[in-house]
């Protein structure tokens, strides 16, 4: 018995379907993370707090205008409910193209879908295990007493812009982690070979730092923080390229 073909308004209707679950999912996940919204930005905010803990300063996050924490815990929540919601949308986007896919396109393009989240999850570990850390130590370095000749200056970080550069700083290392899965598919269609990407590290070495420096606040905590994973990734990058030449 023949199959029948798929017409395009078929394709047309599973596609708003998908996409209509991906935007219930992430409703749905947005207003769960709005009542847990204190407690993701008490996580999100330790790094600071574990930072400054045991100094003579009364320290505190602070707001200046009257909608800043309700719009910061909207943000948050928004951002929450997308990480948390990834995955199902990933799984939407590989059911709505498997099955025109032959067996081998979809073994080649499974490890990616894969591959995809857990290095935006790695990014994003690096960044709040590591990287905040050490750069919040950089910064308060800056902070001095007052003596008799000058007032003292000290920090008073404001509630929204903390969340705004810790989730930039998320955001930033986790898209940039996808560097090895970008230059494997890139190589897998044939644009690209591990011998380009040889001849070009020393190119590749002047852009990473480049974008380093856009995509990171002005200090070499965080740019150098971003750089050099990003050039790991790269030689690792070359490996799985040679890999996928053998096959």
């Amino acid at each position: 018995m023949v199959e029948k073909q798929a017409t395009i308004g078929d394709h047309l209707i599973e596609l708003r379907s998908r996409l209509l679950k991906c935007i219930i999912f992430l409703f749905f996940t947005f207003v769960v993370c709005y009542f847990f919204a204190d407690s993701i930005y008490n996580f999100l905010v330790k790094p600071y707090a574990d930072a400054v803990k045991g100094d003579s300063l009364n320290r505190r996050l602070i707001f200046t205008a009257l909608h800043e924490t309700f719009l910061t815990y909207l943000k948050l929540s928004f951002f929450s409910a997308f990480f948390i919601s990834c995955p199902l949308i990933l799984i939407q986007i590989w059911k709505f193209i498997a099955p025109g896919l032959y067996k081998n396109e979809k073994l080649t393009l499974f490890p990616f879908m894969v591959a995809t989240p857990v290095l935006f999850l790695l990014g994003g570990m690096l960044v709040y295990y590591l990287i905040m850390p050490l750069a919040i130590d950089f910064f308060l370095s800056f902070e001095k007493l007052a003596t008799q000749d000058s007032l003292p200056i000290q920090l008073e970080a404001k509630v929204n812009e903390y969340l705004s550069l810790i989730t930039r700083l998320i955001l930033a290392f986790g898209l940039s982690f996808q560097l090895p899965v970008l230059l494997t598919l890139l190589a897998k269609v044939g644009l690209i070979d591990s011998n380009y990407l040889k001849k070009r590290r020393k190119y590749i070495i002047i852009i990473i730092f480049s974008l380093a420096a856009v995509l990171t606040p002005p200090d070499p905590i965080t740019q150098i923080g971003l750089a050099l994973p990003l050039l790991l990734l790269y030689e690792i990058s070359i490996f799985t390229v040679k890999i996928v030449e053998k096959k």
